[in-house]
């Protein structure tokens, strides 16, 4: 999953990113890979903060994925995260956690497609800033993390979950609990120079505390980072002072 870096199935992937590099396109690619690996055999959930059905349908099509097909076969589900946390049912209420419906559609939906599918779900939050910017607490943020985390845990699903970096250099809270949580961490982050024509941005991936033990994954600190350039629909990545792409 996400060439270059290869990486392994049933992760916990933090995806961070900063204003000038949004990740928009990482999130693509991880989709995108999974879509072709695994076909109709393992379903897709993205919820949604920020971005519409129809700007996904867009920005997927450029890499020749229909998602309408996707939606028709029931391997891709798309969650208006937001609409559904505002608008709390009496099980939320009862159960004092303003996501319980949406853990509970989540889970009957990978539920469902290990039974009628496999296993090897993925399933995307983006992203989990928007939702304290607009006043969910760190703390029910922090239960909805641990519980998609469990959930993919429990059907050999893969959790990718994007985090702006606000104040570049500052560790907030909910980024220290969810680094915490994760297997890898995909550090997205622009030039120290600013964006050229040629290079948009450099990446780094990075051991999380629960990274295999003898995993194969070649990780990058940032002082190796590996550099990007954004094309349409794609990313084409190349080291450092090198204009050809590795990939």
């Amino acid at each position: 999953m996400f060439s270059p870096f290869d990486l392994p199935e049933d992760i916990f992937l933090l995806i961070t990113d900063e204003l000038p590099s949004p990740a928009d396109f990482a999130l693509c690619q991880c989709l995108v890979s999974h879509i072709k690996e695994k076909q109709n055999s393992s379903p897709r959930v993205v919820l949604s903060v920020s971005e519409s059905l129809t700007r996904w349908q867009s920005i997927l099509a450029k890499s020749n994925v229909n998602l309408s097909q996707q939606i028709a076969a029931k391997t891709f589900h798309f969650i208006d995260i937001t609409s559904m946390a505002l608008v709390q049912t009496d099980t939320d209420k009862v159960h004092g956690n303003p996501f319980h419906a949406l853990y509970e559609q989540i889970s009957s939906i990978l539920e469902e497609g290990k039974r009628d599918l496999s296993p090897g779900a993925l399933v995307v939050l983006d992203d989990i800033s928007s939702l304290e910017w607009i006043g969910f607490s760190t703390s029910d943020l922090l239960r909805l993390c641990r519980a998609l985390r469990a959930l993919c845990l429990k059907n050999q699903a893969t959790l990718i979950i994007r985090h702006h970096i606000v104040t570049p250099g500052e560790l907030d809270p909910l980024f220290r609990h969810l680094h915490s949580l994760c297997t890898y961490h995909l550090d997205i982050q622009p030039l120290n120079s600013g964006r050229s024509g040629d290079v948009s941005g450099q990446i780094a991936l990075h051991s999380g505390p629960n990274a295999f033990p003898q995993s194969a994954v070649k990780t990058r600190q940032r002082s190796a980072a590996l550099q990007y350039r954004l094309t349409d629909g794609t990313a084409i990545f190349f080291e450092r002072g090198s204009s050809r792409g590795v990939l």
